[in-house]
C-alpha cells in the first residue's frame, strides 16, 4: 500500500464501486477524475483484462468529467477501472460496473391487474399497477377509483426494485398497490392508474365488479 504522505491521484468517491448506466441514446460518463492535471490516466477492462483505447471519438477523456463513451452499446458493458500515473507508482480507481439499458425512452410502460375482477361483499381486493423502466428514471403514480369521492379509505403502497434481465441488462420495476378492504357495492367500477415519468404519462384501467 502507498504511504500516507502519498497524494491521492483520484478524486475520492464514497463507494468501492459504482454503477454506470449505458443508454444507447446518451453519453455515459465513467467519473474517474484526477487531482493532478499532469497525471496520465488510462481506462482498463477487468475481464478480459486489458486497456480500453480512448480513440478521441467514441471514447474520450475529459479532465472535468472522466472517460466519456459517446455512443454506448451493449459491447461496452462489464467492469472497468481507471489507472493514473504521476511520478510514482500507478494508482487504481474504484471499479465501475457498466450496465447496458435497453428500455426505450418514453412514457412509462405500464400494466394493471386486480387480485380478482369479481369480488364478494367484505372481500379484500388489491389492484396492482406495474411499470418496467430504466433504472434511473423515477415513476410517480396517481389513482382514480370508485369510492374516491366519498373518501373511501384505501391503502396505497409504492415500491420499486432493480432486476437483472439477461446479461448486463437492468430494469427497474416500480409498483403501486391499492388495497380495498371490506369490499362493498360502491367499490365496484373502474380502477384507474396514472403512471408518470419525465417523458409523459400512461393511463391504465381495470374493472372490479361485485359478485
Amino acid at each position: 500500500l502507498f504511504g500516507t504522505d502519498k497524494e491521492e491521484l483520484f478524486v475520492p468517491t464514497p463507494s468501492y464501486f459504482e454503477i454506470v448506466y449505458l443508454n444507447p441514446d446518451k453519453p455515459a460518463v465513467i467519473p474517474c477524475r484526477v487531482t493532478s492535471p499532469s497525471a496520465k490516466v488510462t481506462l482498463h477492462r477487468e475481464f478480459p483484462a486489458g486497456e480500453i483505447e480512448t480513440d478521441g471519438t467514441d471514447i474520450i477523456y475529459d479532465v472535468k468529467k472522466g472517460f466519456v463513451y459517446q455512443h454506448p452499446t451493449s459491447d461496452h458493458k462489464g467492469i472497468v477501472y481507471c489507472k493514473a500515473e504521476s511520478q510514482g507508482a500507478p494508482q487504481i480507481s474504484i471499479k465501475y460496473h457498466l450496465l447496458y439499458v435497453e428500455v426505450p425512452k418514453g412514457p412509462p410502460s405500464t400494466t394493471i391487474a386486480a387480485s380478482s375482477n369479481r369480488a364478494e361483499v367484505s372481500d379484500s381486493v388489491h389492484v396492482i399497477c406495474t411499470v418496467l423502466g430504466e433504472p434511473d428514471v423515477d415513476v410517480n403514480f396517481r389513482w382514480q377509483y370508485p369510492g374516491q369521492e366519498s373518501e373511501r379509505p384505501v391503502i396505497i403502497q409504492n415500491f420499486w426494485r432493480l432486476i437483472n434481465r439477461g446479461t448486463g441488462h437492468t430494469t427497474r420495476i416500480s409498483k403501486s398497490v391499492l388495497l380495498v378492504e371490506d369490499f362493498e357495492a360502491k367499490d365496484a367500477g373502474n380502477y384507474i392508474c396514472i403512471a408518470q415519468n419525465l417523458q409523459g404519462e400512461t393511463t391504465v384501467a381495470t374493472k372490479v365488479e361485485l359478485n
